[in-house]
């Protein structure tokens, strides 16, 4: 997520929980209108939002939208769709929302159990199907499954059940720097998650191989995970499968380099989607 990119909603559909003089003292100690709300558009849905589960930016709204309009899958050839740190669900439940009925059965992991809690939310409020697990997907609609996972862990792939490989991988992972991170306002400090916000994890918490420390400096920590998963842990299909990863400011070079290091030859085509206010902000690796 890029913090400074943040816009102001401008519809609203979740009464407020407070009378207007709390809301008042709310926002003017720095909360931000959407917790304060408890909504948050994100193209035609709207989400539930509550502390301390990242709010949607309008930078992922707008790539999530030219992805679903890149791909075309059909009930006769669904899309297995993994989300990794999917905080309010947002990217696979607008997936859902915006493509065909029964073609395409997305899975969204986070570590964080108000993160998972409020996705399944959002699955309801959305009218996405929560299966109990994935053999049970009804093929005639599409279907969303939020799991509790920790993809640093080492064993995070038997941990999550999850049933790989899959079609595609999107994720909008932790990945603003330390030093960044420092100068951050109070109202994404002191109200969002910093695990959803923060691009690096303790050292010794980072398996595979030891990481250079200028990508440690630089947020590119999970980059290096999820590449990892995705090509030496098998993710991602070896053959048709894309990946899509949201990066901070100047790291798409950064992120370019880790996935060739990971996929080499496998890796068919990589592009670089721009944002709406000029940035580099989506990689996007197809095999």
């Amino acid at each position: 997520m890029d913090a400074t990119n943040s816009k102001q909603p401008t519809t609203r559909h979740s009464a407020p929980r407070n009378n207007l003089e709390d809301m008042v003292a709310r926002r003017l100690s720095g909360e931000p209108l959407q917790y304060i709300l408890g909504s948050q558009p994100f193209g035609p849905l709207n989400l539930a939002v509550r502390r301390p589960v990242l709010i949607p930016r309008p930078e992922t709204e707008d790539w999530t939208v030219r992805l679903a309009e890149s791909l075309s899958p059909s009930p006769a050839r669904p899309l297995k769709v993994l989300d990794l740190c999917t905080g309010t669900g947002c990217i696979p439940l607008l997936l859902c929302h915006l493509w065909r009925p029964g073609s395409a059965h997305a899975t969204g992991v986070d570590i964080s159990t108000d993160a998972i809690k409020l996705a399944a939310e959002n699955a309801t409020l959305c009218g996405i199907p929560v299966p109990a697990s994935p053999a049970t997907q009804a093929q005639t609609e599409n279907t969303f499954i939020p799991v509790l996972g920790d993809l640093m862990h080492p064993t995070f792939i038997q941990n999550a059940r999850l049933q790989p490989p899959y079609d595609l991988i999107t994720s909008n992972p932790p990945y603003i720097p330390r030093a960044e991170y420092n100068k951050l306002p109070a109202s994404v400090k002191d109200f969002e998650d910093v695990r959803a916000l923060l691009g690096e994890t303790p050292r010794r918490n980072v398996p595979d191989a030891e990481l250079p420390d200028t990508d440690r400096a630089k947020g590119l920590v999970f980059y290096h995970r999820i590449a990892s998963l995705a090509s030496r842990h098998g993710l991602l299909q070896r053959s048709g499968g894309t990946l899509v990863l949201e990066v901070g400011d100047g790291q798409a070079d950064g992120v370019t380099r880790i996935i060739e290091n990971n996929f080499g030859a496998l890796v068919d085509k990589i592009d670089i989607w721009m944002d709406p206010w000029g940035k580099r902000r989506v990689v996007v690796a197809r095999t």
